[in-house]
């Protein structure tokens, strides 16, 4: 009982962080129609801006919000100089262009990082707790209590504001927002600006958490996010948090705890296949 809690927890913890990276990939295609496959790029950025300014400065809180600065930064220029031209092509074209981004990235970290894994040996300030007799640790608290103000902060922003009011008309309709007077262009910028600051957070995290930076971390969320936003309907922010959370409970139950003998990363995309088997449009999606 005790080992099946603790698989329960560091589930939660994994589909926490997968719900962060895909929450960016998420908001960008809700507006744009774009698989923003670049997007794994600005988490690994974000992880190693994270690294170098907690050695240059000891402090946690300012190199988060350097890491989350300098990704809000990279994605804007994505967003200005490679999609914003592509727009009138094909959404082939943005997605092989935004494939070639994360590539070209991934190999920059290499070059100027070198291949070596860093180490990440910071201390979250959170408390642990014990629940059912297991020891929460400091990392698994910060990790839900994170997550939990990021998708409170990002539900209050698009339901309860005017910025989120004008992002779900650009999304809904981007030349009928353009013409009401909404600056599409400018809540495109801004969709950036959040998705690619909450992907340097979640890199931040699993930097910490596992204690290692390293240039190819962004290869497997590259991937699984692509397969969560489908599965939890394009767009649709609650489907891709609940996928996250699931795949990331049956990650550790299946692999971690049952021993079922399948690849662990393979299971996001059964679970795809599965979900568009049933409900082609994913769990939350529109036909």
């Amino acid at each position: 009982m005790q080992m099946l809690i603790e698989q329960l927890l560091n589930g939660i913890a994994t589909g926490s962080i997968y719900a962060l990276v895909t929450l960016g990939l998420t908001l960008v295609y809700g507006i744009l129609r774009i698989l923003h496959i670049a997007h794994a790029a600005v988490y690994t950025i974000g992880a190693y801006v994270g690294v170098w300014a907690f050695q240059l400065t000891g402090s946690l809180m300012l190199s988060f919000l350097i890491s989350m600065g300098a990704a809000a930064v990279l994605g804007v220029a994505i967003e200005r100089f490679v999609y914003f031209p592509l727009l009138r092509h094909p959404p082939f074209v943005p997605l092989i262009a935004s494939i070639a981004v994360f590539l070209s990235m991934e190999e920059f970290c290499r070059l100027i990082a070198g291949p070596q894994i860093l180490t990440f040996p910071a201390h979250l300030p959170f408390p642990g707790f014990r629940i059912a007799g297991v020891q929460v640790s400091e990392t698994l608290s910060a990790i839900y209590c994170i997550t939990a103000l990021v998708l409170v902060g990002l539900w209050f922003l698009t339901t309860r504001t005017e910025l989120g009011l004008a992002m779900r008309a650009t999304a809904q309709d981007m030349a009928v927002a353009d013409a009401m007077g909404i600056d599409t262009h400018r809540i495109i910028s801004i969709t950036f600006v959040i998705g690619s600051a909450i992907a340097a957070l979640a890199g931040m995290l699993v930097g910490i958490y596992y204690n290692q930076v390293y240039p190819t971390m962004g290869a497997i969320p590259a991937y699984k996010t692509l397969a969560l936003i489908v599965v939890g309907g394009m767009g649709s922010i609650p489907g891709a948090v609940i996928a996250s959370l699931l795949l990331g409970l049956a990650e550790t139950l299946l692999i971690g705890y049952a021993a079922i003998p399948l690849p662990r990363d393979a299971l996001a995309f059964i679970a795809m296949i599965a979900v568009l088997m049933w409900r082609s449009e994913g769990l939350f999606g529109s036909k």
